[in-house]
C-alpha cells in the first residue's frame, strides 16, 4: 500500500503520466511535478483531450509539465493559457528565436532539455534563456544514463534526467544535488507506470540518505 511522503530539499517529476492509474498514484505519492508528454512520435504520447482529463483528477500543488519536440510554438501556448499545462518543457533542441516567441505568447515557465555528452553540452545550457534547464541523456524516454561528472561543478540549478531508477536516484541527488530528478522509463515495467517502482522512487528522492520509515 502507498503512503504519502514528506517533501525534501530535492524536486520530483514523474513524467510520461497516461492513465486515470497513473493519476491516482500520482495523488499518493505528491510529487512536485508531472509530464504530460505531446510527441506524437513517443510511446507515452497523450492528446490535449486526454490530458485536460487527467490534470482535472490531479491534487492541487502537483504542477503540469508539457512536453514538447518541435511544436508549433501557439500550439504549446495554448495549452498554458487552458490551463492544461503550467510549464512547456521543450525537448527537440529548439533555439533561442523559439524560446523568444513563446515567450511572447505566453508568460508561463519553459524548461529547455539538454543532451549531455561534452563540456560543450554544458556550455550551451549555461546560456539558455529559458526559466529551467533540463540535463539528459537524449530526447527523452530512452532509460539511459550520461556521465554525472561531467555536471559536478555545473552551477546552474537544473533538472537531472536520462536512466534514473528507484536504484540509482538516492546516489544521484547525493553527488550531484540537482534541483530536480526527472524519470519516466525507470518508473515502467513492460512499457506501463508501475506503481511499486514510482512509490521506490519516491521515497528515494525524499530520502536519500536512507533516513525514512516502513
Amino acid at each position: 500500500m502507498m503512503e504519502s511522503y514528506i517533501k525534501g530539499s530535492t524536486k520530483i517529476k514523474l513524467c510520461g503520466i497516461r492513465s486515470m492509474e497513473d493519476v491516482e498514484n500520482v495523488n499518493l505519492l505528491r510529487p512536485d511535478y508531472v509530464g504530460f508528454v505531446f510527441a506524437k512520435e513517443s510511446k507515452r504520447y497523450v492528446s490535449e483531450r486526454q490530458a485536460e482529463l487527467l490534470q482535472n483528477q490531479l491534487e492541487p500543488g502537483i504542477r503540469k509539465v508539457g512536453v514538447f519536440v518541435r511544436e508549433d510554438p501557439e500550439r504549446v501556448a495554448g495549452l498554458l493559457e487552458l490551463g492544461t499545462i503550467d510549464i512547456a518543457q521543450l525537448h527537440g533542441g529548439e533555439n533561442t528565436d523559439y524560446i523568444r516567441k513563446l515567450r511572447w505568447l505566453t508568460e508561463s515557465p519553459i524548461i529547455q532539455a539538454f543532451r549531455i555528452s561534452s563540456k560543450e553540452d554544458l556550455k550551451r545550457a549555461e546560456q539558455s534563456e529559458a526559466d529551467y534547464i533540463l540535463m539528459d541523456s537524449g530526447e527523452g524516454g530512452t532509460g539511459d544514463t550520461f556521465d554525472w561528472s561531467l555536471l559536478q561543478d555545473f552551477q546552474r540549478p537544473y533538472f537531472l534526467a536520462g536512466g534514473l531508477t528507484p536504484e540509482n536516484v538516492a546516489e544521484a541527488i547525493r553527488f550531484l544535488h540537482p534541483y530536480a530528478v526527472d524519470v519516466s522509463s525507470g518508473i515502467e515495467t513492460d512499457g506501463k507506470k508501475d506503481p511499486a517502482k514510482m512509490e521506490a522512487f519516491v521515497k528515494e528522492a525524499r530520502f536519500p540518505e536512507g533516513l525514512w520509515e516502513d
